[in-house]
């Protein structure tokens, strides 16, 4: 089983950077299944149903979200509808959608979760480990994919060690800049702390620079915003599973920038 999973998508200059790369990438590295973190794709927080709709039929089998994925309230009115759309699965209370999804891809069976860190997060939820370990006694061994949607890596590397041979993949999202530890954990889990991020490569994590250093550095009380004409990048992971044993064969990271179009 071959995995091609994107790092957080951010604005529209992510949302074209997926639509224009993934023919190309369909077919050098032909995955059988494509995942993309979508928490940042509408203006650059959230998920709109019109959004979620432009990944899906631009390729993307599997959309994961994170700490932003109700930042956007519409998102209640299809998320339940939308089977191929996870949410974290530690969220604290009733929540619509579900946490952990299982495909059929061609016949085999990937399942993929999607947790929030705890760590230097805003929004305390559920322990992530406690929540996971609950999943695993609840559910049989596949291949497993897991998007941990965390602030640091130590979190996540914490997270990798502690669940490595029990899942196929554990890949880290949240920060938007892609980390260089992409590697087979001594139990055979892929890994990698963060995949990045598809969107503008030259602002500050995809939004444009000036408006982050103005609200961060000097108190505007303004947002953070998009540049309408930013260069796109991809950040993304290619995944190697036996389908036999659901462990890792191989992960190498994707980074590139595509050509003005």
């Amino acid at each position: 089983m071959r995995i091609l999973f994107f790092g957080d998508i951010v604005g529209e200059a992510g949302r074209k950077a997926i639509s224009l790369a993934l023919p190309s990438l369909k077919e050098k590295y032909k995955p059988d299944f494509v995942i993309a973190n979508a928490e940042n794709a509408t203006h650059g927080k959230g998920l709109s149903y019109a959004h979620y709709n432009y990944l899906i039929q631009a390729g993307c089998d599997c959309l994961t979200l994170g700490n932003h994925w109700r930042s956007k309230a519409s998102i209640d009115d299809y998320i339940d509808d939308a089977s191929d759309l996870v949410r974290p699965l530690n969220v604290k209370g009733d929540a619509k959608g579900k946490g952990s999804v299982s495909f059929d891809v061609g016949g085999i069976e990937v399942r993929v979760t999607n947790l929030l860190g705890t760590m230097l997060m805003r929004d305390q939820e559920d322990s992530p480990f406690e929540r996971f370990n609950d999943l695993l006694g609840k559910t049989k061994p596949c291949i497993h994919i897991v998007d941990f949607h965390a602030e640091t890596t130590s979190e996540k590397a914490m997270f990798a060690h502690m669940f490595d041979g029990s899942v196929s993949v554990i890949v880290g999202t949240h920060t938007h800049v892609q980390t260089n530890d992409a590697k087979i954990l001594e139990n055979g889990t892929a890994f990698i702390s963060d995949l990045g991020m598809c969107g503008d490569p030259d602002g500050v994590i995809g939004f444009e620079k000036n408006s982050v250093i103005n609200h961060m550095v000097f108190g505007e009380k303004t947002h953070f915003e998009l540049n309408p004409k930013a260069r796109k990048m991809i950040n993304a992971a290619v995944i190697d599973v036996d389908d036999m044993t659901y462990s890792a064969k191989s992960i190498t990271a994707i980074n590139f920038i595509l050509e003005d179009k």
